[in-house]
């Protein structure tokens, strides 16, 4: 039988063998889960459970086990994770960025926050449960995704469109990115667990122009006409706008911090958060980041078109709004044509699924304030979505006060505090136990 001491090792090992397991994605499709789908399969294996892998294009690999619960009357929980991680320039890190080494505590190298330690985590959980023949409440979907790191076009997005009967009969899913320690200034802590994402929209500019030498006057000038375009859509002031959950949020930030609130302005309570401040400052407001810019081929000539990328990411419920501002930013003369899109998600945070995370986690950390938030960021939640499936971060960290945590998320010198992934083994392993 596998015990809670047993659970602890096991998860701490496989985040680090995970790790050891390069599974770079570079966009475009350029990228290979292979052997790292092929670690988890036999991983689950081992302990007699089955699982299949889903090729979506040669060497994108997708991970889906079904774990059949006490009452399958009950609608099924997707629990996921992803198996790419972002590229690494070596020369910047302080290690080897596929070490999977214990420094200082910490658990180091390219997937460590993002997110092989939540993958290691589950594997850990159901691994013991294979061993000890538990069967949990209700019907438990294990899925491990290509591709999450450039849009999941070869990960959940080709799951959901060629294969949705593999998630038949579950209503909700959990996955990255909640549950972790956010230490306010007055040494209380909350735990942001993610009910809601913003929408996404990666988008091209693209200004055409008289061609012609450079040493002419150009009054159309596409270069110029991109670049000024750029420049109106970073001087814009978004207005603050608030969703239901940013205001349970700040609510709750002002109740633990003892401070007061402005229902009009959040922003002052920014500074009780610490490094978290710059991830929740997002979410209080549209953003549009100019991100690439594309023109010419030569230094002496004037090309016809030029163009730039913007990240846009908005409020749920406010696409409309926020594309057609955006239009009116850059005026008529720029065409708008879309890379990537993806909708915004609000879900409620008052139901059983809430109540269980709550528990679990205060079952840990007894003197925590768990609070739903909203991410700046998007997750697999969001192709899921499409099947009606609720999606939540839960993937439960005690964090050090000091440790900028979302620095590290594609960041360099990546890691995970041991410590904290002990306590989210626990936690998470409550909530599946009881949700």
């Amino acid at each position: 039988m596998t015990t809670n001491a047993h659970l602890e090792g096991e998860v701490i090992q496989i985040c680090q063998e995970l790790i050891r397991i390069p599974s770079v994605n570079f966009g475009e499709g350029k990228g290979n889960e292979q052997e790292v789908a092929d670690y988890v399969v036999a991983s689950l294996a081992e302990v007699g459970i089955a699982s299949t892998i889903y090729e979506s294009a040669p060497g994108r690999c997708n991970v889906i086990a079904r774990i059949n619960g006490r009452d399958s009357a009950r609608p099924g929980l997707v629990v996921h994770g992803h198996l790419d991680v972002v590229p690494v320039n070596a020369d910047d890190w302080s290690v080897d960025p596929f070490c999977g080494d214990i420094i200082d505590g910490m658990i180091w190298g390219r997937g460590a926050v993002d997110m092989k330690g939540m993958d290691a985590m589950i594997l850990a959980i159901v691994r013991k449960w294979g061993r000890n023949g538990y069967v949990p409440p209700r019907d438990i979907v294990v899925a491990f995704f290509a591709d999450e790191e450039a849009g999941s076009i070869f990960g959940s997005r080709w799951m959901v469109d060629n294969h949705p009967e593999l998630f038949a009969g579950c209503n909700q899913a959990i996955s990255e990115v909640g549950g972790f320690s956010v230490t306010l200034k007055n040494g209380k802590r909350l735990y942001p667990v993610q009910s809601a994402e913003k929408g996404y929209h990666w988008m091209r500019l693209t200004a055409t122009g008289l061609a012609g030498h450079g040493l002419m006057i150009n009054e159309e000038n596409a270069v110029s006409a991109v670049a000024e375009a750029v420049t109106k859509i970073a001087a814009h002031q978004w207005p603050q706008k608030y969703t239901r959950t940013v205001k349970e949020f700040f609510t709750t930030v002002a109740k633990v911090a003892q401070k007061p609130i402005d229902m009009k302005d959040f922003r002052p309570l920014l500074n009780e958060l610490g490094s978290a401040s710059r991830m929740m400052r997002a979410t209080l407001q549209h953003t549009a980041n100019p991100t690439m810019l594309e023109a010419g081929y030569k230094a002496n000539v004037i090309p016809q078109s030029a163009s730039a990328v913007i990240d846009g990411r908005f409020l749920p419920g406010f696409e409309n709004e926020f594309e057609e501002t955006l239009a009116n930013i850059v005026g008529p003369n720029i065409e708008i044509t879309t890379i990537a899109k993806g909708e915004g998600l609000e879900f409620p945070f008052d139901g059983a699924i809430s109540a269980a995370m709550n528990k679990a986690l205060l079952m840990g950390d007894p003197d925590g304030t768990p609070v739903p938030f909203l991410m700046g960021g998007f997750t697999d939640n969001k192709s899921l979505a499409k099947l009606g499936i609720e999606g939540y971060g839960f993937a439960p960290l005690l964090l050090p006060p000091d440790l900028d945590f979302m620095s590290l998320f594609h960041g360099v010198d990546e890691r995970v505090p041991v410590d904290g992934l002990i306590f989210g083994v626990k936690v998470l392993e409550s909530f599946l136990e009881n949700c």
